[in-house]
């Protein structure tokens, strides 16, 4: 019996942006500290294909999660030195790593392409999952995605109620009054650009152990652009940053449902639907977002080192 149009599109929004929802929780961690990564592709990558590759060799897909989110978070690192130890252009800098991860996860994955892995089970809730509606939209899934908007709760929480969350901010607002205050920002920085390459690793690992249960080249097709997007539309608030996601997962499922049904659509257009989306919401809504922007985030837009 074939699954209902609009009851696969929201468990496929549910599915597909569970990946972008963890790389934007990142990257608003990152830029709450000052610092902008257009490098998150490169980052989701490397989880992705250490993760796959992990899990093909070991046959345990929770080790490959785990080691494609440490993956992810020490090549970030790179990043973090180049940007804040040597001030480097930060836009030039993300670009520069999101290149290095594209060439880097293809060469670490190439002898699994094609290959097929068990991934991560999905786990019916008991109960839950046998709901009219919405039982297999919520609670027929794997662990990342039972655990994602916990975590998104968990860093709002650290971010506005805790004295780490509050130095990061400070970081992100000013360096030098930071410094004044007795922080150490750079220390501070290079945290934020750690965790958010783990929380991409975590999201490029979703893709290929618990979505696709594939490895291929950029089989991330844009998701960490998409997912600093997101953080713009999000007004740097991790909460927020959970509806962006399911549009953009909704969008990607909508194309995929059309497609299985053969609508007489081009498939191009189809898969041009979740950006196009993407760039019309920050259209609509990207002029009323600058005053939430961090201050330190601003010379960087305006095009200096942010340093």
């Amino acid at each position: 019996m074939s699954t209902p149009f609009w009851e696969g599109v929201l468990t496929g929004a549910v599915q597909s942006g569970v990946s972008v929802l963890y790389a934007a929780l990142g990257e608003v961690i990152v830029e709450r500290a000052g610092i902008i990564n257009l490098g998150v592709e490169g980052s989701m990558l490397m989880g992705a294909s250490v993760g796959f590759a992990v899990a093909f060799e070991t046959g345990n897909a929770l080790v490959g999660v785990v080691c494609g989110a440490l993956a992810a978070g020490i090549f970030s690192l790179v990043h973090a030195y180049l940007v804040v130890t040597r001030h480097a252009n930060q836009l030039a800098s993300g670009l520069t790593l999101m290149f290095f991860g594209i060439g880097l996860s293809a060469l670490l994955g190439k002898s699994y392409v094609g290959r097929m892995i068990d991934g991560l089970p999905q786990i019916p809730l008991p109960g839950l999952s046998q709901l009219p509606y919405v039982g297999n939209i919520l609670f027929n899934h794997d662990i990342l995605i039972y655990l994602v908007v916990p975590i998104a709760i968990l860093i709002w929480w650290v971010l506005f109620n805790t004295r780490w969350g509050l130095a990061l901010r400070a970081v992100g607002e000013s360096q030098v009054v930071a410094y004044a205050a007795g922080l150490k920002p750079a220390v501070l920085q290079y945290q934020a650009v750690f965790l958010g390459g783990l929380l991409a690793g975590l999201g490029g690992a979703h893709l290929s152990l618990a979505y696709t249960r594939v490895w291929g080249e950029s089989m991330t097709n844009g998701r960490g652009f998409i997912a600093v997007a997101l953080v713009i539309f999000a007004t740097w608030h991790p909460l927020r940053a959970i509806l962006g996601a399911l549009l953009f997962g909704g969008a990607l499922a909508f194309q995929l449902q059309l497609q299985a049904r053969g609508a007489p659509v081009s498939p191009f257009l189809l898969d041009m639907l979740p950006y196009l989306l993407t760039l019309l919401v920050l259209l609509i809504v990207g002029r009323t977002r600058k005053n939430a922007m961090p201050e330190g985030l601003k010379s960087v837009f305006e095009g200096t080192t942010g340093s």
